[in-house]
């Protein structure tokens, strides 16, 4: 019973559960349908507007670049529900073909009447598309098209390129290239529009911070390992480890590998890889390849961190991987916030041209289609005016494309890249992009684990030797064997040819016959347009060679050669000053030079004359006039030497002269001159000169001897090393000489390298260790023979002495003299201080004081003896003194009786 009335309560349970069963099916019905009525209701007040995505949609770019279109129309009218308009997305596949990709755009323009395409993904695609979309007036806008090739097609106003073109990241490359110093760098590439779209503008960067490329290194996209290490062979027997990776991320990471394995990422080389990889770092990011890209610098577009970017990539991986279960490591990339941030622009255009309006098409007659869009003008102005901050960062077209990129410089280490600097347009290379400064960039570490700056090149020790050319000379290997690093090499003779010139051998260097060449090549300020030189090893200059004569001085006037005629002209007038001065000096207390004017100076005159024989030297009684002679001693014993030593040079040493004094003169008269076959001297001497029928090649020393023995020129122009190879030659001694005006300079001798060559900073640095040692001796000696010629120094050795080797003699003598001179004059003027006459009377009289008794030596001599016998008779006569009378010495001739008695007098007591 109990069971049974168990049962009997079981069944109204059951019924009331499929009861309310039925009403809760019944009320999600009427709800789905209240909510469809909705959305119909919603639907009539929207307007609808077709937009084409054509996309390679078995690609990574395809697949991700619609999930991010999807989710950019849902968030986009999530946050405007207001507007009225809808992107409506029609999506077709162009299956990775160019003809599917322009078929695809062709029948979304007629048969969907597209206002827009999204798409396609790489510029090949585009560029057909471009033109459908010029001509339907409907905007094509591209998140993915990177090429350059591309700009020609941005004339047309209907493209807009929402990404970077691969050439804004060249300015940041070639920064990082100069930054360290390298100046060589190698593009490895794919071959195809994609790869080749970057190298123009790649090689102008470069070149514009002095960066040659010495290759161009191109690999199929289909490419096998083989072929891949063939290409990376080749490039290990090159000089340059600088290499810039432009390639897909598939080929590039099979690249690495191969370099890897065979060595080539090792330490001394840098490998940067464009965002041709770094765009996709998220799929190399997770796969096997990061070991082999240890060191790795990587540029890439910086995307600033948000709060709306990290919560995007949250949604777009938990339903891009509901979709795509097989890619559950995917990340977003910055392909997907171009495709986000394009749509976001494309449905803001859209609404502020169209949203209280209607889209219209025309009828047209063209060829290809039949549509032609009436909103595309006003379509394409608003999205050039568009800008918003999206989750690329700011994001704006400018002329079709997107504003100037700031790329971030990273470093691969690990299993992750590390910030390490960024670009700017404005700044360049900075460590941070709040700082204003340009700084290093941060720590580096580099392939092979080394944090020191690579050399970024080496010789290749697995590779050919270095070829290097020598111009007709032997033993140039000083320089090659200090170098810091083993040089393997091989030296080959250069043999000139009869027309053959040095400029030729340039021209050999500068097409890569030779990898250098090292000898006799001057350094040229045309020469170093093609190729570079090192520091010179040997000076040069260039000179002007004459032949000499004997010149023998058997003249009559020969004894007046050794002094020139102003150290004549300053003896004779030091000469008569002298003489008047001591003349002055002891007139009032000499009998000697008392003398009336005129006779007083010939006495000086006289005196000074024996002086120079050292005769009459005791006749001046004064200390000043024996200071004032004894100077004049040492001017004249000094002065007498010097003309005997030079009058014996001038009578007994072999006199030679250069035959020409003047190139210049001696052009004008139209002597012939000679130079060196192949020498650029040929262009000095065609300046000199225009009539070529006046210049004369001599290709060796004994052709150049011969033309000056029989006359066929007159003087030959070459370069100090030869000429003084020529003049040192036994068989020329004392047969020539060099002018020493004019000369012409030049850098002198260097080595010679291509242009940009890596060889020529190591090759000075030993070039300097070598001429810094004092070891230069032994490279002339290679290039001079030890020769006995006599020394040429007779050349016209024995010239007149001149003013300028005694006029410190004259001063001092000059000086004596003035101060003797003033002294007794102002004594003088003192001592007559009291006579009632003028100052300037005074020093006349003083000057012109002589005595007036006589008027020459004779009258004077025959009045002192007529006046000795009238004393003496005089005195006889009153008997006071009967031995003949002494006139003293102080009682002069004009003394009258008086003095003569007193005196007496005096001396009788």
């Amino acid at each position: 019973m109990l069971s049974e009335g168990k049962k009997v309560q079981m069944i109204p349970t059951k019924l009331l559960f499929r009861i309310s069963w039925l009403f809760f099916v019944l009320f999600c019905k009427l709800l789905s349908v209240e909510t469809a009525v909705a959305q119909n209701t919603m639907a009539s007040a929207t307007i609808p507007v077709n937009v084409g995505v054509v996309l390679d949609l078995d690609t990574w770019v395809g697949k991700l670049g619609l999930s991010c279109i999807n989710m950019a129309i849902s968030d986009f009218y999530f946050n405007h529900s207001n507007y009225r308009t809808r992107l409506v997305l029609t999506v077709k596949d162009s299956e990775g073909d160019i003809v599917g990709a322009a078929a695809a755009a062709l029948d979304l323009i007629n048969n969907v009447q597209v206002q827009a395409i999204i798409g396609p993904r790489n510029s090949m695609q585009a560029n057909f598309m471009i033109a459908l979309g010029n001509k339907s007036q409907v905007p094509i806008i591209s998140f993915s098209a990177t090429s350059p090739f591309l700009i020609s097609s941005i004339r047309s106003s209907y493209f807009f390129r929402a990404t970077h073109n691969d050439s804004s990241q060249v300015k940041a490359i070639s920064a990082i290239v100069q930054t360290f110093g390298c100046r060589e760098a190698v593009p490895i590439y794919v071959d195809n529009e994609f790869g080749e779209g970057i190298i123009p503008y790649l090689s102008d960067a470069l070149g514009e911070v002095n960066v040659r490329i010495p290759y161009r290194s191109v690999i199929s996209s289909g490419a096998t390992d083989e072929e891949i290490e063939r290409e990376l062979f080749k490039l290990m027997s090159m000089q340059s480890r600088v290499f810039i990776v432009h390639m897909t991320p598939d080929l590039g990471s099979r690249l690495f590998d191969r370099a890897t394995e065979i060595g080539m990422m090792s330490e001394g080389s840098v490998w940067i890889i464009t965002d041709g990889m770094t765009n996709f770092w998220s799929l190399i990011h997770h796969s096997d390849h990061m070991d082999s890209m240890q060191g790795v610098l990587g540029v890439k577009p910086y995307v600033p961190k948000s709060k709306e970017l990290e919560s995007f990539k949250v949604r777009w991986k938990r339903e891009f991987v509901q979709d795509n279960l097989s890619m559950m490591n995917a990340e977003l990339d910055i392909f997907g916030l171009w495709a986000y941030d394009a749509t976001f622009a494309l449905a803001m255009a859209v609404e502020e041209v169209l949203g209280t309006a209607k889209f219209n098409f025309n009828t047209s007659n063209l060829e290809s289609f039949g549509w032609v869009s009436q909103n595309g003008p006003k379509l394409i102005q608003a999205l050039s005016s568009t800008r918003f901050k999206g989750l690329s960062g700011e994001f704006g077209f400018v002329n079709g494309q997107l504003e100037s990129p700031v790329f971030q410089i990273f470093n691969v280490i690990g299993n992750g890249e590390k910030g390490i600097g960024f670009w700017t347009s404005k700044e360049g290379l900075v460590k941070r992009l709040d700082s204003t400064s340009n700084a290093n960039l941060g720590t580096i570490r580099w392939p092979g684990n080394s944090y020191s700056i690579p050399k970024g090149w080496e010789i290749p020790m697995n590779g050919r030797k270095l070829k290097i050319g020598v111009p007709m000379i032997k033993g140039f290997n000083e320089f090659v064997k200090l170098m810091p690093y083993p040089v393997p090499y091989e030296f080959y003779p250069i043999q000139m040819e009869k027309d053959e010139s040095y400029n030729d051998i340039i021209d050999q260097v500068f097409f890569g016959k030779y990898d250098a060449v090292v000898g006799d090549i001057t350094i040229v300020a045309n020469r170093s347009l093609y190729v570079d030189f090192t520091v010179p090893f040997m000076e040069s200059t260039v000179v002007i060679v004459v032949p000499i004569r004997n010149n023998p001085n058997n003249n009559a006037w020969v004894f007046v050669k050794p002094l020139s005629g102003d150290l004549w002209m300053a003896s004779f007038l030091f000469f008569v000053v002298t003489a008047n001065v001591i003349c002055f000096l002891e007139r009032n207390n000499n009998e000697y030079f008392r003398r009336p004017p005129l006779h007083g100076v010939g006495t000086g005159f006289l005196f000074n004359f024996l002086t120079v024989f050292f005769a009459d030297r005791d006749k001046v009684s004064g200390n000043s006039a024996k200071i004032v002679v004894g100077m004049w001693g040492i001017v004249m014993l000094i002065l007498t030497q010097s003309y005997t030593a030079n009058l014996s040079s001038l009578l007994t040493v072999q006199q030679l002269q250069p035959t020409v004094t003047n190139v210049i003169e001696l052009l004008r008269n139209g002597e012939n001159v000679g130079y060196q076959a192949g020498s650029f001297t040929e262009e000095i001497v065609q300046r000199l000169t225009s009539d070529r029928s006046k210049m004369k090649k001599f290709t060796s020393l004994e052709v150049l001897d011969e033309l000056f023995t029989n006359g066929s020129i007159a003087a030959a122009i070459d370069e100090t090393p030869y000429m003084n190879l020529f003049l040192t030659n036994k068989s020329h001694c004392n047969k020539y000489t060099t002018l020493t005006e004019p000369t012409f300079r030049t850098d002198g001798f260097g080595f010679v390298f291509p242009r940009g060559s890596p060889l020529v900073a190591d090759v000075s640095r030993a070039i300097l260790n070598v001429t810094e040692s004092f070891r230069t001796g032994d490279i002339e000696n290679a290039w001079k023979k030890q020769t006995n010629c006599p020394d040429s120094s007779t050349l016209d050795s024995s010239k007149s002495l001149s003013l300028a080797s005694f006029w410190g003699l004259f001063i001092i003598t000059y000086s004596t003299s003035v101060f003797a001179f003033s002294y007794h004059l102002a004594k003088a003027l003192y001592e007559q201080r009291d006579v009632g006459i003028s100052f300037w009377r005074r020093i006349l009289q003083v000057l012109g004081n002589s005595d007036q008794k006589d008027l020459t030596l004779q009258t004077v001599r025959q009045r002192r003896l007529e006046e000795e016998d009238n004393n003496v008779e005089i005195i006889t006569s009153r008997g006071a003194v009967e031995a003949p009378v002494e006139i003293p010495d102080d009682i002069s001739g004009t003394a009258t009786c008086m003095e003569i008695e007193n005196h007496g007098s005096t001396n009788s007591s």
